[in-house]
């Protein structure tokens, strides 16, 4: 059975939305765009009538690449202030047997029953492990023998206030929102491999207004920080000292400078509009130094963030969002913080850059929760599904 996903994600620069089909293990694009947002900073709503028109445009023009309406997604949301909290829960198992996907979930279920959220929302649930008539330390218990199931779970919740203004924003536009996730989920489980799951780790998305810092154990975030930098800072610096339109400075930024300045050609002209009646050429080595010096600034804030948020042994970094397309990132990563770090890569066709890893890993984090369960969910029907293979 193939499964068909939409993801979204509310970003300060653009509103990215990704429609999948699952074939088999492999995900196939159909449709995709970055649209450009207002409304919205951090990923926080903070205008909601400008946010949903922003969200209505990305919509239009998904729905006119796909050859049919998006009307469900998967929505992330901002791990800025959230809370994990551990719980736990005990059932027995239904038929006193094999332990289904419906046993999974109600013992999930049963972990939440009495936790209270005070001023803070749900947003998911992630079980650490399940324990079978005392046998612990069980991964996936589905299809195994038992009469007892229990499990530790770690409880992800948010403030109410900026949850709610997302979904108000969401339901505005038309969307039903079948699940929400962490943006930090999304980044990890877009850019993680196997071996991540069994240590110590971080991801740092360098986003447009800020710098988001998670923390990961065993592939289960625990600690999350924010670093008050993003790749806007680079514009506003590039701006200062070459006197261009903000507009401009992120042009060049983009489509000209490297990320190590020892890496740009100085030869290399870019002919800068300062005003309507004003020209100079830049090249690309200042450019580039500029651009260097910022982006050292935020890699070595979100390295002194990790060690605020944890003394456990960092086994691997993992670094996306939108700025770490520049060239030459990877070597200005190592010089940082070494071989340990790494730059994001998404090897799926139609979406390789890393400005989508949220968006495309809140679609796998919600496969992932849905195989726990033994359960199938897709989010057109059969004749919206005819329409989209028929474009």
């Amino acid at each position: 059975m193939n499964d068909f996903y939409t993801g979204i994600d509310l970003g300060t620069d653009s509103i990215k939305i990704i429609v999948c089909e699952k074939l088999g293990e492999k995900y196939n694009v159909l449709a995709k765009t970055s649209y450009p947002s207002k409304g919205i900073e951090r990923g926080f709503v903070t205008d909601i009538k400008s946010a949903t028109n922003s969200v209505k445009g990305a919509i239009a023009e998904v729905n006119e690449i796909l050859g049919s309406k998006i009307n469900k997604v998967i929505a992330s949301v901002p791990p800025e202030d959230c809370k994990f909290d551990i719980v736990s829960g005990k059932v027995e198992v239904e038929d006193y047997s094999f332990i289904s996907g419906k046993d999974i979930s109600n013992v999930l279920l049963a972990a939440l029953k009495d936790h209270d959220f005070g001023d803070y929302e749900l947003v998911t649930s992630m079980p650490i492990s399940f324990t079978i008539d005392g046998e612990e330390n069980v991964k996936d218990p589905k299809g195994l023998k038992g009469s007892t199931l229990e499990t530790r779970v770690v409880v992800c919740s948010t403030p109410k206030e900026s949850l709610y203004r997302i979904l108000s924003v969401l339901k505005l536009s038309g969307l039903e929102v079948v699940d929400i996730c962490y943006s930090s989920f999304g980044d990890y489980y877009a850019l993680s491999g196997k071996k991540d799951d069994s240590l110590v780790g971080a991801v740092i998305n360098i986003g447009e207004n800020s710098t988001n810092v998670s923390v990961f154990n065993r592939g289960i975030q625990i600690k999350n920080g924010v670093v008050a930098l993003g790749s806007k800072s680079v514009d506003k610096d590039l701006t200062y000292v070459f006197k261009s339109k903000l507009s401009l400075s992120r042009e060049i930024k983009e489509k000209f400078a490297v990320a190590l300045s020892s890496y740009a050609d100085g030869n290399d002209k870019w002919d800068l509009e300062v005003d309507k009646d004003n020209k100079k050429d830049v090249n690309q080595l200042g450019v580039s130094k500029v651009v260097e010096a910022r982006v050292r600034e935020i890699l070595k804030l979100a390295k002194n963030e990790i060690k605020n948020l944890t003394n456990r042994e960092i086994r691997y970094i993992i670094i996306t969002g939108g700025l770490t397309e520049l060239a030459g990132f990877q070597y200005l990563v190592e010089q940082e913080f070494g071989f340990v770090a790494k730059v994001g890569n998404i090897t799926t066709i139609g979406i390789r850059n890393n400005k989508y890893s949220s968006c495309f890993g809140i679609i796998k984090y919600f496969n992932n929760k849905l195989n726990l369960r033994d359960k199938h969910y897709n989010m057109f029907t059969s004749d919206e599904i005819d329409e989209i293979r028929s474009v």
